[in-house]
């Protein structure tokens, strides 16, 4: 199941919402899995816990998929 996660900024960066979503308990957390290269942005895994994320993009962790979209304020 894709769970959907609004932005109301142009974009996000992944350890951020790794930590927004709760899929993460820290930003230390997201920057270990993500090190490890446990997470996909868009189907390849992403190395970069900075990688901004645009609306369209979809991140995925374990059995959690999530895709960004814009939310108007």
């Amino acid at each position: 199941m894709v769970m959907p996660f609004g932005i109301r900024t142009g974009y996000i960066k992944l350890d951020s919402l790794l930590k927004a979503v709760n899929a993460v308990a820290s930003g230390g957390e997201a920057k270990l899995l993500i090190a490890d290269g446990r997470v996909r942005v868009n189907s390849s895994v992403e190395l970069r816990r900075g990688r901004k994320l645009y609306p369209g993009d979809r991140v995925k962790l374990a059995n959690q998929e999530f895709v960004v979209e814009s939310r108007s304020v």
